[in-house]
């Protein structure tokens, strides 16, 4: 169960189907001509319908009225991440950021057993609710910093994340199991919307690009737009985090980050 697992070329499993529309809230928010404007269920069914089952995110949140806090992730990128997990029946698997639920049930009915940690409360409570009424009452949702991990319910084979890092936090390092994968967005040094899969061993992750994702930061992890401009991205970027840091190479160049 805990193999070591190299990260290699991706194989998309068959996942079963776990509809999106049972987890999406009745208000959602659609971006139009530069404004963000309140989709509802019960006033336009027909555009809410057609904004949810197409292979987009959808923004179930604004900060503000203005800045997405809270979305349902686009369904062929969430398979994507979900293939390079390379998860097995039984396997513990550690979402971070629960969101609406759709993708920890999603886990779940390929046999993962699932913890979920979710900064918003609210959220939180609303995933629960989602959860049980689509039968996946099993998955275990926590409120709290996602980056901390959930320590009470470690090790775990596999960590997920559904926010992008700056840098991999070493919680999730510490409660990943020896042999187990960490697939995480990543935008910082180095690279900009990445989609990294880590593999550790010895308290130790080793990671590499396998692709694009674009996700919302993970909170305290936001880089500016102007930083991110000026970011090269390098596909043949390496990162080694250890308690120590974090620490990139690509190409002749390396840098350390704490």
């Amino acid at each position: 169960m805990r193999r070591e697992m190299t990260a290699g070329p991706v194989i998309f499993p068959a996942l079963p189907a776990v509809d999106r529309r049972v987890f999406i809230p009745d208000d959602i928010w659609l971006l139009t001509d530069g404004t963000w404007r309140r989709v509802s269920r019960r006033d336009d069914p027909a555009v809410w319908n057609q904004v949810v089952v197409a292979d987009d995110a959808v923004v179930t949140q604004l900060k503000d009225g203005i800045w997405p806090s809270s979305s349902s992730s686009a369904p062929t990128v969430m398979a994507r991440m979900i293939a390079a997990l390379r998860l097995e029946p039984g396997m513990r698997v550690l979402e971070i950021g629960t969101g609406t639920g759709w993708n920890a049930a999603r886990l779940a009915a390929l046999g993962a057993d699932v913890v979920s940690v979710e900064m918003d409360g609210d959220i939180a409570a609303q995933a629960r609710a989602n959860l049980r009424n689509a039968g996946y009452g099993n998955v275990l949702v926590v409120a709290g910093d996602g980056e901390h991990g959930a320590l009470d319910h470690a090790p775990f084979d596999r960590v997920i994340s559904t926010a992008a890092v700056r840098r991999l936090p070493f919680a999730w390092v510490e409660q990943c199991a020896e042999g187990g994968l960490i697939v995480t967005p990543y935008t910082g040094e180095g690279h900009v919307d990445a989609l990294l899969v880590f593999t550790v061993s010895a308290n130790v992750a080793r990671g590499r690009v396998q692709g694009n994702a674009y996700f919302m930061p993970l909170r305290g992890h936001g880089v500016p737009q102007a930083e991110q401009r000026a970011t090269e991205s390098h596909d043949e970027l390496r990162i080694e985090v250890t308690k120590e840091g974090q620490h990139l190479s690509y190409g002749e160049r390396q840098s350390s980050t704490g």
